[in-house]
């Protein structure tokens, strides 16, 4: 389902816990729990994730989270209507920044657990293909982020 990867970040069991909760609920909801989808979700500091930004995307910046879908929505949508996963897919690979998940969580006003599952869950959905540029792809994308974070009780 997933794996965590830190780089230049320490290991953590309440990343951990979080990480875990987060993403069985979002392949729950997604009704995935069957599948054989894997992603990778790396911790790591701003300077790497600017590394990464910028290697990948040509932006020389750091931000708060990175992803790398694998699949077209539409391929995506193929595969999980005709339960088509014969091996392990790779779902693709989230990239979050742990000090600027601090920094927001205090910004917001919330609690680190929140901040960090809602990037994670935000992760997760750019890699189930949806989006949030069009405001019409926003009214799609927010309510299911938000879905899984509420029946987890990570609120605001």
């Amino acid at each position: 389902m997933y794996e965590i990867v830190y780089l230049d970040v320490e290991e953590n069991n309440q990343y951990e816990e979080t990480i875990k909760k987060v993403v069985q609920k979002c392949f729950e909801e997604e009704k995935l729990l069957n599948s054989k989808l894997i992603m990778t979700i790396t911790l790591t500091t701003p300077e790497q994730i600017r590394k990464i930004n910028n290697q990948y995307r040509n932006i020389d910046k750091a931000t708060d989270v990175l992803s790398f879908p694998m699949f077209e929505k539409q391929e995506l949508d193929e595969k999980i209507e005709n339960n088509d996963f014969l091996c392990e897919d790779i779902l693709g690979d989230i990239v979050i920044s742990i000090e600027k998940v601090k920094e927001q969580a205090e910004e917001y006003g919330h609690s680190f657990e929140r901040e960090l599952g809602y990037m994670i869950v935000h992760g997760f959905y750019h890699l189930m293909g949806y989006d949030h540029i069009e405001e019409e792809d926003k009214k799609i994308m927010r309510p299911k982020e938000e879905n899984v974070l509420r029946i987890l009780g990570i609120i605001r």
